[in-house]
């Protein structure tokens, strides 16, 4: 059984990003590049025997991490702003 992937971090605030997504293409760019590395890495790190260097996960990994934390600052400042 394939376990969940730890890289999709943002299941629980499914309500504002579908606003986000629907209201922002600035975001909707970011969510979609961010989606499809977070999959690609988890595919990556969960596939047998293709050889692929420690260099470019990390470089995934770094990505990916950047995206979260750009798409996290965007959900943050649409809740402040909805919540005034």
């Amino acid at each position: 059984m394939k376990s969940q992937n730890p890289y999709q971090k943002f299941d629980a605030k499914q309500v504002e990003l579908q606003t986000l997504l629907q209201e922002n293409p600035r975001f909707k760019r970011m969510y979609d590049e961010y989606d499809h590395l977070s999959e690609n890495l988890w595919n990556l790190e969960q596939s047998e025997g293709e050889s692929i260097t420690d260099e470019f996960l990390n470089y995934i990994k770094v990505q990916t991490n950047y995206l979260e934390a750009e798409l996290e600052d965007f959900i943050l400042a649409d809740s402040s702003l909805h919540s005034k």
